[in-house]
Parts: structure tokens; C-alpha cells; sequence
């Protein structure tokens, strides 16, 4: 689907947005008065609810209802224009019209990303999967960057979707990196991949005893984003790039293992943010790095009880395989501060089961060691509708990543989503940091309005605003 700022006479469907009882268009006034008899108590702009009807000369109108004014939300936008979305589907339409002359400019960039994100199905498998109808559609509007940079945004987040969604068997270590080049060379960041001799060669340890049992090897993506020549400030995203998961020897149940295709999340959010800000030229410097491999089951894989080392120095005591992403993280952080020389990082994952209980699908788990940067990480959220929430990080918790055999153990049985993003921690030193733990907001098991089953491609709107406003 193309969104279009142009006009375009003989549209047969027009989509309209309305507070309650207030069609947000200065163009349409026709049909209001048959709006507002169509919709029960003439409430037309009721939230989430979208009616349609007949107007004059055939064209097919569809109000989409946003609620009272007062508690209008980046979700309720979301939602709203989904249900528009899958309104044009079932009309079959090829091109429609979307006014958006009402919306200021923050808005007018959410409506076009929800117009992109909605429209969204993965559905290439299926021997009956159909594209869908909608071509083009024309919105009406004078804020021209706020589309340009809404259709970028929503673009990005399918690119994420898209890596999130193929199986295991397809979207393999090799195929990610891939993946990688070729967004790179399509949108002009650059793009460098390391085989498992080079990575051996880094000394990443902890990273290659999770690689090991795998027939498919790793690959170290190294993506570089560089657009500010005169500033010394360097950016470093780190993503989980675990492109299956099954526990290792610490054996993941048969349902625990379904949907870790999905493990990779975190390195989809920096692929999908990297297409983000190399498409909107964004003056900064950012790195985005990813240690991709698969956590099998072998002869040769590590086991519960070893000792490793890491490639920052401290010996890890495994206390269970199945924790194994942050193994591959904390060579990646080392690298991206060591050899990079980023003067902040983030890295991001879908790491714990503890996030997902604590705080569900909706709002993504933070552990930081730097007020300010959280801070900034809080303001882009603001602006993506993407929810975090920090956790502390006390002394208490520090010692339970402590271990008698190790300077480390890379599991704990308490304040699990907090002692994996305090492992990481260990880390950085005194860089900056921030951990993001997606492992609720990345993958949606049903559907919604502008969610389909499968990868959000969480992560990728806040890493991007974090990028480009700080």
C-alpha cells in the first residue's frame, strides 16, 4: 500500500474521523446529519466503533470514532484507523481517501503509520493468501513530513514484523545477517558481518558456547548509521539475535518452544530502527549490533554447571542453559564499547519470562545504571505510544548475580527480569546503558485492529525517537 499526498478525483471511499458528535472535516458536511441518525444516540465519534453508508454519487464513507476529544491516545488512534483499514478490506477497495485536515502534526505522523501497520498480514506461506486490495490511499493533509515520516516509521515496524514472522527454518543466522546487507543496501546504511573465525578471533566466549551446538553457524552483524561527522557522540544498539531457542539442555516445554522464532525480536527492532533513521537521514551516529546464532541441543553444546569465560573478562557459572541470551549480549555490549567506541548503549531482547508476568504484553521492562538516558528513553515512548517502565536496581539485587565458584551466575530464581538486565549491567562499566526487555511486548498471540497474530515490531519506534532527539 502507497500512501499519497496528491489528489485524486473519482474516489469511490472516503474515511472520515469524528470525536463524539463532531466529524473532524470541514469538507464533508453532507453526511453528517446521516451520520449522526446512522450511530446509535448520535454518539458517531464513540471510540473504537467506525460506521458506514451510502453518500451521494455512490462514494462509500467510513467514520472512524475516536472517542472525547479529552482522552484522545496514540492507542485509540491505532485502533480507530484499524478499524478503517479492515473496512476498506472488506469493501474490496483499491484506493480510498483519508482525511486527515483536522489532525495537527504528531497526530497526522500516528494516522499514517496506523494506516501502514493496520494493512499488515503475513500471510506468504498459506496456499490461499491474498494480498491486500488497498493500492493507494490519498490522504488530505498539509503536514507533508509528519506523513513522510509516518510512513517510514510504519514501514520499519513491518520490516521488524517480517523478520519476527518467518520460521526458524528460513530466517536462520545466515539469513539475518542477510537480511541486514540487503536493508542496508537498500537504504544506505552500511552493513558488516562476522563468520564464527572472526568471532573467535574477538575472543567472545560466552557468545560461542550458546552457538555451538548448532549446525547453523553464527554471524556478528556490525550496522553503522554514521551522519554527523562533527559530533564525538556514538550510539550503540545492541539486539537479542536468537533466531531459535530451545533452552539448550536446560530443555524448553513443547509449548514454551512454539513461537521462538520469535527470540530474535530485539535484533529486528535495531534492523527495523537502522531502515528508520538511514531513510530519514537523521543526523546522528548509531551502531547497531547483533550476535546471532541458535541455542540447540548437542554433544558439543554447553551444559548446566559449567564455567565459562566472556569477552569482558568475568567467568560465568551456568546455572541454566535456557538463559543463554544474555550470554550473547554481554559480548555484543562489550564489543560495541570496546571496539565501537559508542559513548551510549542500549541493548534490547525478548529476555525474560519474569518481564512478561510483571508487567504483561503491554509495556516494556527497563533496568538502566543512568537517570538521564532513561529519561530520554521515557520522552521517546511519549512520542511512540510504545509504554516502558524502569525497575530498580538495589544493591540487594546486585548480589544475587554473585556466585561462589564464579564471578557471575547467568540465572537467578528471583527478581528475574531485574538480576538478567543487572548481569548485562556488569558489562558496561560507567557507558550509559539501558536494557529493554521485550519479551511481552514483542509478539501478540490473537489480533487486533492494527495488530496482526504474530511479531509487534516492538522496539523499533523508541529505539529510533531515542536516536534522532538525543
Amino acid at each position: 500500500m502507497i500512501i499519497r499526498v496528491d489528489q485524486q478525483e473519482g474516489l469511490k471511499a472516503q474515511v472520515l474521523y469524528a470525536y463524539e458528535g463532531e466529524i473532524l472535516s470541514n469538507g464533508y458536511p453532507q453526511v453528517l446529519d446521516q451520520f449522526l441518525k446512522a450511530t446509535e444516540g448520535g454518539k458517531s465519534g464513540k471510540v473504537n466503533k467506525y460506521a458506514h453508508l451510502e453518500g451521494d454519487d455512490f462514494i462509500q464513507y467510513i467514520l472512524l470514532g475516536l472517542g472525547k476529544k479529552e482522552d484522545l491516545t496514540h492507542t485509540s488512534i491505532l485502533k480507530a484507523t484499524g478499524s478503517g483499514i479492515k473496512a476498506l478490506k472488506a469493501m474490496k477497495a483499491k484506493e480510498a481517501g483519508v482525511d486527515l485536515s483536522s489532525f495537527d502534526q504528531d497526530q497526522v505522523k500516528i494516522l499514517v503509520e496506523g494506516l501502514i501497520i493496520s494493512d499488515y498480514d503475513f500471510n506468504k506461506y498459506k496456499e490461499k493468501g491474498e494480498p491486500s486490495p488497498i493500492e493507494s490511499l490519498y490522504v488530505t493533509t498539509d503536514h507533508l513530513t509528519a506523513v513522510e515520516e509516518g510512513q517510514v516509521l510504519g514501514q520499519s515496524v513491518l520490516v521488524a514484523r517480517d523478520l519476527v514472522n518467518e520460521p526458524a527454518n528460513v530466517m536462520t543466522p545466515a539469513a539475518l545477517a542477510q537480511a541486514a546487507v540487503d536493508y542496508g543496501k537498500d537504504f544506505g546504511f552500511q552493513v558488516e558481518v562476522l563468520d564464527r573465525e572472526a568471532i573467535e578471533a574477538l575472543g567472545m566466549e560466552a557468545y560461542m558456547n550458546v552457538a555451538k551446538a548448532s549446525e547453523n553457524p553464527p554471524k556478528f552483524i556490525i550496522m553503522k548509521w554514521l551522519n554527523d561527522p562533527e559530533s564525538d557522540e556514538r550510539l550503540g544498539l545492541v539486539g537479542k539475535g536468537l533466531t531459535f531457542d530451545t533452552g539448550g539442555y536446560s530443555l524448553k516445554p513443547k509449548e514454551g518452544m512454539l513461537t521462538m522464532k520469535s527470540d530474535m525480536g530485539g535484533s529486528a527492532a535495531v534492523i527495523g530502527a537502522m531502515c528508520a533513521l538511514a531513510q530519514m537521514k537523521v543526523k546522528k551516529n548509531v551502531y547497531g549490533v547483533i550476535a546471532a546464532c541458535e541455542n540447540m541441543v548437542s554433544g558439543g553444546g554447553y551444559r548446566p554447571g559449567d564455567i565459562i569465560g566472556s569477552r569482558g573478562g568475568k567467568s560465568i557459572f551456568i546455572n541454566s542453559t535456557d538463559a543463554e541470551g544474555r550470554l550473547t549480549l554481554i559480548d555484543a555490549v562489550d564489543y560495541a564499547i570496546k571496539d565501537l567506541k559508542v559513548t551510549k548503549v542500549v541493548d534490547i531482547a525478548t529476555l525474560t519470562g519474569a518481564c512478561l508476568v510483571a508487567l504483561g504484553t503491554t509495556t516494556t521492562g527497563v533496568v538502566s545504571n543512568n537517570d538521564a538516558f532513561y529519561k530520554a528513553l521515557e520522552e521517546a515512548s511519549f512520542i511512540s505510544g510504545e509504554r516502558v517502565w524502569r525497575m530498580p536496581i538495589f544493591p540487594e539485587y546486585k548480589e544475587l548475580v554473585k556466585h561462589e565458584d564464579a564471578d557471575l551466575i547467568n540465572s537467578t530464581r528471583m527478581a528475574g527480569m531485574i538480576t538478567a538486565g543487572i548481569f548485562i549491567g556488569e558489562f558496561v562499566g560507567d557507558t550509559p546503558w539501558l536494557h529493554m526487555d521485550i519479551a511481552g511486548t514483542s509478539w501478540t498471540g490473537s489480533k487486533n485492529s492494527y495488530q496482526s497474530y504474530g511479531g509487534t515490531g516492538a522496539g523499533v519506534k523508541n529505539l529510533y525517537y531515542l536516536a534522532k532527539n538525543n
